[in-house]
C-alpha cells in the first residue's frame, strides 16, 4: 500500500513539474514575441543635420531629431 502512494505522489510531482517547465515555456515564449513585435513596428529616421540614426512610433512619417530637434522624414528602403 505504501508502495501506491509513493508512486502516485511520484507522479503527481513529474505532472506538476512538467506544468510549471511548460507555463514558464508559454510565459517566455510569449513575451519574447511581444518585445520582437514592439522592435520589429518602430521606424528608423536619419538626421541629416547633425547625421543621426534613431528610432520612432510606428506610422510616424516624420519625428524630430532627439539631440538637434530638426524634423526628419522618416528612411525608406
Amino acid at each position: 500500500m505504501l508502495t501506491v502512494d509513493l508512486t502516485t505522489g511520484a507522479l503527481i510531482y513529474l505532472f506538476s513539474a512538467l506544468g510549471f517547465i511548460g507555463a514558464l515555456w508559454l510565459y517566455y515564449d510569449l513575451r519574447d514575441k511581444n518585445l520582437y513585435e514592439a522592435e520589429r513596428k518602430k521606424v528608423t529616421f536619419y538626421c541629416v543635420k547633425c547625421e543621426r540614426l534613431y528610432t520612432g512610433r510606428h506610422g510616424s512619417e516624420t519625428a524630430a531629431c532627439p539631440r538637434c530637434k530638426f524634423e526628419n522624414a522618416r528612411l525608406r528602403f
